[in-house]
């Protein structure tokens, strides 16, 4: 069967990799786990080395850098067939892998089901959705899997990115005529950002992200008018998150003049 390389970043997760990790250990076979790690400070190294002495297929890796460049390194060490990203505080269902392999005989790249923990659940807020050729990419990096060959050809994440590298590869997968697909059986479990001020500073820099994506690849909102986007939010939250959006997106416009192409 197709070899499946779970390839996630983490830094200072020593309260949540354990979860993860365990999460992993029994998924259906051939698989590996590489862990690409930015120097955290805590106990987060110590915890995956022990793993890695529990179960061979867990690999750590130490690797400083964006959250593009360290999923760029650890798809240059990963020996699958294809990639699923995961975040360092999720945790995956015991059928992930199985589901994510069924998806790939009918895509390119396979997008799973993210479910967020019941009693940190803020509901009806919805994302800000970018559509390219008539496809959603507006998908999170975390539970999406790409062929090999896919990731290969995009030569990966653009480094560039600050914030959306995740819905950039995918704008340009598209491009390339790559075939997306949800696949909801495939499902992780993640858990929503707690504090109130982790919640504003992740709206903002949704906006910021997708301002980047313009400054790349031109005026690629224009099709998605003002008044579709307000009326998608039906709650309080919805709203100030996409105030705090809007913020974001303005401030890469005074911040951010164009986009640079020395990394690529």
């Amino acid at each position: 069967m197709m070899k499946i390389s779970v390839v996630l970043t983490t830094k200072n997760e020593e309260k949540n990799i354990s979860k993860l990790l365990d999460s992993l250990m029994n998924q259906e076979d051939p698989y590996e786990v590489l862990v690409v790690d930015s120097d955290s400070t805590d106990k987060t190294r110590d915890i995956i080395k022990e793993y890695s002495i529990k179960n061979k297929k867990i690999k750590l890796i130490n690797h400083p850098g964006t959250r593009a460049e360290s999923m760029n390194y650890g798809i240059k060490q990963a020996t699958g067939n294809a990639i699923a990203f995961i975040g360092g505080d999720d945790i995956a269902d015991k059928n992930w892998i199985k589901e994510i392999r069924n998806g790939l005989q009918n895509a390119d790249i396979v997008v799973g089901e993210l479910l967020a923990t019941e009693k940190e659940q803020v509901k009806n807020i919805e994302n800000v959705k970018l559509f390219h050729k008539g496809v959603n990419v507006s998908y999170p990096g975390t539970n999406t899997t790409y062929k090999k060959e896919v990731l290969d050809k995009l030569r990966g994440f653009d480094p560039w990115f600050s914030s959306a590298e995740d819905l950039e590869i995918n704008f340009r997968a598209v491009d390339l005529g790559y075939k997306i697909i949800k696949q909801k059986k495939a499902k992780v479990f993640y858990r929503p950002k707690g504090t109130s001020l982790t919640f504003l500073r992740q709206s903002f820099w949704y906006g910021y992200g997708r301002k980047l994506i313009g400054l790349k690849h031109g005026r690629v909102w224009e099709k998605h008018s003002a008044r579709d986007v307000i009326k998608n939010q039906t709650s309080v939250f919805g709203l100030v998150r996409l105030l705090l959006g809007f913020l974001g997106y303005i401030y890469c416009v005074i911040t951010v003049r164009s986009y640079n192409v020395k990394n690529r």
